[in-house]
């Protein structure tokens, strides 16, 4: 039997609305080029079934069909007609966006609708620029943008990033009195936070009459992008107070996110409840969400919690739990979590592997690293990335093997960045090895990557090493470079607010309590045994100088503020935003004897979890 081709499927239809729409079309022909209002004169019941024709067609082949079938009978002129047959073509699922450019052409009157469908299209498309000259050209030729078109053409200054276009549209939405749309506004609070107009888009969230989720919402992501992660949390108690919206599973999933950022468990676990009691919270992202968020605050008991009762877990539930594993010091947890995501059938992707690597670099187990390593490509055929290569070269660097990893960066199939570098050169620092130490940062300075940081390693290098005329020399490079350190800053969360301290802080409200606790606490660490590792003092001082310069990091600051603040035996959580020093390091491993508490900082790299005088890194980091 000869096979029918799906192109005849519309051939009895056309037949059935021959004998409808295209009957009458002569007694309709001046009104057919006019505008959509006068759509009247052609009946409902003999359009609608034509017009319902296009609108459920996707197919390409089924579309052209029916393209000839207008101008076969002279109604593709006809706005009620042309709008939803452009809308089919220009928009997905087929975007064709050349074959709606050609047809858009052909159309002797577009009206703003048809306008708005084309400049959504382009908005798209990889070239969202043409959308704003079309915007540009629907102006010259008289036509008024509504608020859709202004949403639109503003998604296409977003996407091409053109920070003048999106001016003039604002400007354009002042003088037609848009101003109310909220929808239109919130696509304007996402334009200015993409161009890093943070002022800007908190004044157009100001300046709405109504706010609903979505603008809030996009609050919180102008805050997270602008590294106000603190005012994005306050968001939270706003959206609840308010009477116009509640907070949703996107307030939540960024929220989560905000938390993690923060170490912000307290406010994560409020997050959590609240998932709970709106249904949320077993939402398989919402639940992803907790768990990279309760491991990002180094609380892998409840992460664990998460992830055992989530009913179906997909590969990022698998890799949230096993880089949670792996970050807090559990490599051979995260390998078995690994092992058990196989037999549950899951395939690993290539952040699975990061995570499964990252857990052999953090717990030093080098055979298992590198037979994951081998085996990515040979059983799962991915190819090893940046971030793979990256684990395996902090794994040679924590075995002592330097110069293997030197020589694994440069045979690498990837172009080596900045990242990988400063890898080697914490292996650098730990080793003692000076000479790399020089080459790696002359590597940093030709990618044109070198920070402070980086610096401060090689400070660190020559300082261990009692070389003081190399320091000297190091600090003149960075003075004539122009490379100026930052201060650390640590944070730590209480009753719900994040308290920020840099090294000998004053700006705190209890500082004189917290400095006056600080000296009791190294008092009592001195009498087990503790002394300031000097060789973290990068100046050419005296002992009893050196010791005085360290006492007050940001990090002892806040323990100083946790120890004050809480009652005995609770944990103490800080985030600190730069590698945390030897000295600090041994500060709090003996802290956490002493005071029988258990200390949990995460630094740049890591987490250290501080219990009874040891720590979960196994003092490398």
């Amino acid at each position: 039997m000869r096979a029918i081709s799906p192109l005849c499927f519309s051939v009895s239809a056309f037949r059935r609305l021959s004998s409808h729409a295209a009957a009458r079309v002569d007694n309709h022909r001046q009104c057919i080029t006019g505008p959509t209002n006068h759509t009247s004169h052609l009946h409902t019941e003999k359009t609608e079934p034509l017009i319902s024709l296009i609108k459920s067609t996707s197919s390409k082949p089924h579309l052209l069909q029916i393209h000839a079938h207008l101008i076969r009978n002279s109604l593709f002129q006809h706005p009620v007609f042309f709008s939803p047959f452009l809308f089919g073509i220009a928009l997905p699922p087929l975007h064709d966006l050349g074959y709606a450019c050609r047809v858009f052409s052909k159309f002797s009157k577009p009206d703003v609708f048809q306008y708005s469908i084309m400049i959504r299209a382009y908005g798209m498309s990889d070239s969202p620029g043409n959308g704003f000259m079309l915007y540009q050209e629907m102006l010259r030729s008289g036509v008024s943008p509504n608020s859709l078109t202004s949403s639109f053409v503003t998604n296409c200054c977003i996407k091409s990033g053109s920070l003048f276009g999106g001016l003039q549209i604002h400007a354009r939405i002042l003088r037609d009195g848009h101003q109310s749309d909220g929808r239109l506004l919130t696509t304007l609070m996402d334009f200015y936070s993409s161009n890093e107009k943070y002022t800007q888009a908190c004044k157009v969230f100001d300046e709405m009459p109504h706010r609903d989720t979505i603008a809030w919402n996009v609050l919180i992501s102008v805050y997270m992008r602008n590294q106000r992660t603190r005012d994005a949390l306050a968001v939270f108690d706003m959206m609840q107070s308010s009477y116009d919206s509640q907070p949703d599973n996107v307030t939540c999933l960024m929220l989560l996110q905000a938390c993690a950022n923060l170490n912000a468990l307290a406010f994560g676990e409020r997050v959590h409840r609240y998932c709970e009691e709106h249904g949320f919270d077993k939402a398989m992202n919402i639940c992803n969400a907790l768990i990279t968020m309760y491991s990002r605050c180094g609380c892998l008991e409840k992460a664990f919690e998460v992830f055992k009762g989530m009913t179906e877990k997909d590969v990022v539930s698998w890799t949230a739990m096993i880089s949670g594993l792996a970050s807090n010091g559990y490599g051979r947890d995260a390998i078995e979590a690994f092992r058990e995501m196989q037999r549950a059938g899951v395939s690993p992707d290539d952040q699975t592997f990061t995570g499964v690597l990252s857990a052999c670099s953090h717990s030093g187990l080098l055979d298992e690293g590198r037979m994951f390593f081998n085996s990515m490509s040979k059983e799962f055929g991915i190819s090893p990335n940046i971030h793979h290569y990256g684990c395996v070269v902090d794994l040679m660097g924590r075995a002592g093997m330097v110069d293997e990893a030197y020589n694994l960066i440069n045979s690498m199939k990837v172009k080596p960045d900045a990242t990988i570098w400063r890898t080697l050169l914490g292996a650098c620092r730990i080793h003692h090895q000076a000479d790399l130490g020089v080459q790696v940062i002359e590597r940093l300075i030709e990618l044109k990557a070198q920070e402070a940081g980086d610096y401060v390693l090689l400070l660190n290098i020559y300082s261990s090493l009692g070389d003081w005329g190399k320091v000297i020399n190091v600090r003149k490079m960075m003075k004539d470079r122009g490379i100026k350190t930052n201060p650390a800053c640590s944070t730590i969360e209480f009753r719900g607010k994040i308290h920020e301290f840099v090294a000998n802080d004053f700006s705190h409200p209890q500082k004189t309590e917290i400095y006056e606790m600080l000296d009791e606490i190294n008092q009592q660490l001195r009498i087990a045994g503790y002394n300031a590792e000097t060789v973290a003092e990068l100046h050419n001082v005296g002992t009893e100088e050196k010791q005085i310069a360290l006492s007050y990091h940001s990090e002892k600051l806040a323990i100083a503020f946790a120890v004050l603040s809480t009652p005995p035996g609770t944990s103490i959580r800080v985030a600190k935003d730069l590698r945390i020093c030897v000295d600090c390091h041994n500060f709090a491993k003996i802290l956490s004897a002493v005071y029988s508490r258990e200390v949990v900082i995460r630094d740049r790299n890591r987490f250290h979890h501080f219990r009874e005088g040891r720590c979960s890194c196994n003092d490398y980091w």
